[in-house]
């Protein structure tokens, strides 16, 4: 299947869950990033039960804390 993910077109075998998407695509700290699918945010505990559809477009967002 053809996706998106962080705005770059990727071929992918079909039936891929995101928890097993994160580990194809060797995201580190996956307990760390946000998903967002076809603009909406995911929930972590909807990782394991969202199947990557054809076309769907996926962004890992890492947050970021700092200041002074």
């Amino acid at each position: 299947m053809k996706i998106t993910i962080n705005g770059e077109a990727k071929e992918l075998r079909d039936g891929l869950s995101i928890t097993e998407l994160l580990v194809v695509e060797n995201v580190e700290m996956p307990e760390m990033v946000s998903v967002q699918l076809n603009d909406e945010f995911l929930k972590q505990d909807e990782y394991a039960a969202t199947i990557v559809k054809e076309g769907d477009d996926i962004n890992f967002l890492y947050f970021m804390g700092g200041g002074a």
